[in-house]
């Protein structure tokens, strides 16, 4: 049986090129032509990167309304990589008004580079190649910047009072924009904040900025802000504008507000008692020191890894060479491949070394009822499995006593892991931290959609993220829908989740690639979740003499 094992073992080439640096991407737009009479475009950048030959999404602007010239303040933050050549594609979609999501989005073209080329000229603007391969008027302009060691974060608190009304028959709808004064006089777009509709005392939504993005690190650089008057048209009227520097709103941190009076220019030059357009309260401002997911590894954070394989009929029956469940003496399935890619990384932070397997969609002996979350080794006390091989002996022993069967439900599995999340939020003065990553192998869409977002929306608050790949040759296309590529998963009820935690990926994308791509594009969120959660739960890393005595380690 070790055969199999060490044959998908040994064709992991994983990437050991060291992270160079983090460089920040800032995105520009100029020339949308307004594709419809009515309205304006609602553009939105969604920006890929190449992995083996395949593209895979790794994140979004913001959707801006009705507007033709998009400056966004949605940063991508990248890990560079001198070594490798990372190929970039920012795609451009015109976004349906009433749907979020890139299903009913206008595909608008895209631009291809390098981040090496970004980076060697600082700032890249390209012309958008259209569908069909000509040359749009377009420009898409991104600007790098390389992170420094300033990565704390800012949490601010902008309120304002008695903004001045632009509108005739209601109030003024105002937002807020922060922008940068940089080295060359150019003004950099920091943060927008969101609009609040019929208000002339809005109070914003507290947000979050790196001190890299808000100031890189300069405590007196000048942040020009400007308050405008929203317009559904695009044309967004000019309230009145300040200059602060983080060392002024440096000064909310105790809880005391710091104010500005928001001046019109033209006003103050016409108006003889002309005052201000308003007041900008600043009510709070915290720094947030934010953590790295190493600082979290080796403050001694476990990941704990569970595996939940897919037993349901439409696999086809293990003894047929067709069967995505057939044993070949050397040759490994997909199964197989998946299980042994993603697995030899999570094992190296997971100190015992021992893997809940889990099965769902068969019958079991010895009364051959359906389970959903029946354990792989049959052992419901100690589902655990000795290492990635146990997992693998453990699946290989089990098949021949199973019938497959169905259907595909995955919530009983999620709502199992999340179970033993919540018991470990729940542990208070923990000696060691847990995460948990479940690993969901399964051939088909699942059938309890409703049931499964609930789960994942329940999940989202606990320490856990969930894998999917999707193995053979199914349509996949309403599982895309989990991770959250297409707008906001919500539960049935509408409740959001409050973290990105699921990843879903089509196995057939890397079947001619090295398990280690594989492993690359399902895993590469994960560290940014495990940073996610404990960061928001104001949780920091353990100092190692908090707990190199009592570290649980196993044999």
């Amino acid at each position: 049986m070790s055969d199999i094992y060490e044959s998908a073992a040994n064709s992991l080439g994983l990437f050991s090129s060291p992270c160079l640096t983090k460089v920040e991407l800032r995105l520009t737009c100029k020339g949308i032509s307004d594709r419809d009479a009515l309205s304006k475009p609602d553009p939105c950048i969604v920006l890929n990167m190449q992995s083996h030959g395949q593209w895979m999404e790794v994140d979004r602007t913001e959707v801006i309304r009705s507007c033709v010239n998009p400056t966004y303040s949605k940063v991508f933050t990248l890990d560079f990589y001198f070594e490798e050549v990372q190929r970039l594609r920012f795609e451009l979609y015109d976004i349906n008004s009433s749907h979020n999501g890139l299903k009913e989005a206008d595909f608008l073209g895209s631009v291809e580079c390098t981040l090496g080329q970004i980076i060697s000229q600082r700032k890249l603007s390209k012309a958008l190649v259209r569908p069909g391969g000509t040359v749009g008027k377009v420009i898409i302009t991104i600007t790098a910047e390389e992170l420094t060691g300033n990565d704390d974060y800012i949490e601010l608190s902008f309120s304002a009072r008695k903004l001045d009304d632009k509108d005739f028959f209601s109030k003024s709808d105002p937002f807020l924009e922060i922008y940068r004064l940089n080295d060359d006089a150019t003004l950099q777009l920091v943060y927008r904040t969101e609009t609040v509709m019929n208000n002339l005392n809005p109070v914003w939504k507290t947000f979050k900025v790196s001190l890299n993005s808000l100031c890189s690190g300069d405590h007196e650089r000048k942040l020009q802000c400007t308050v405008w008057d929203w317009d559904s048209n695009g044309k967004h009227d000019y309230i009145g504008e300040f200059e602060a520097t983080f060392k002024e709103m440096r000064g909310a941190i105790d809880g005391r507000q710091v104010q500005w009076p928001c001046i019109n220019p033209k006003y103050k030059v016409k108006k003889k008692n002309y005052k201000n357009s308003g007041i900008v309260i600043l009510n709070q401002c915290k720094i947030i020191k934010m953590h790295s997911f190493l600082d979290y590894i080796m403050g001694g954070c476990q990941i704990q890894f569970t595996v939940a394989i897919d037993f349901t009929a439409s696999n086809g029956d293990p003894r047929n060479s067709c069967s995505l469940h057939y044993i070949h003496p050397y040759q490994p399935n997909e199964y197989l491949k998946a299980l042994v890619a993603v697995g030899e990384i999570c094992q190296d932070y997971d100190s015992d070394k021992m893997f809940p397997a889990f099965g769902f969609g068969a019958r079991i002996p010895p009364d051959y009822k359906v389970s959903h979350d029946f354990a792989v080794n049959f052992n419901e006390d100690n589902p655990e499995c000795a290492g990635i091989q146990g997992v693998v002996e453990a699946y290989q022993a089990c098949l021949p006593k199973l019938q497959l069967y169905g259907p595909t439900n995955i919530a009983p599995i999620i709502q199992k892991v999340a179970n033993s999340a919540s018991q470990e939020v729940h542990t208070k003065e923990a000696m060691v931290r847990q995460y948990f990553i479940l690993l969901i192998l399964t051939d088909g869409v699942i059938t309890d959609m409703a049931d499964t977002r609930e789960a994942i929306v329940q999940a989202s608050h606990l320490p856990m993220s969930v894998i999917i790949v999707g193995v053979g040759n199914a349509d996949f296309s309403d599982m895309q829908m989990l991770d959250g590529d297409d707008g906001i998963l919500r539960s049935p009820k509408g409740e959001p989740v409050l973290r990105d935690i699921v990843q879903f990926v089509p196995f057939r994308n890397f079947k001619h690639a090295s398990p280690a791509a594989l492993a690359k594009s399902v895993l590469a969120e994960v560290p940014n979740q495990v940073v996610d959660y404990y960061n928001s739960k104001g949780i920091k890393p353990k100092v190692p003499s908090e707990y190199q005595s009592s570290r649980p380690f196993g044999p």
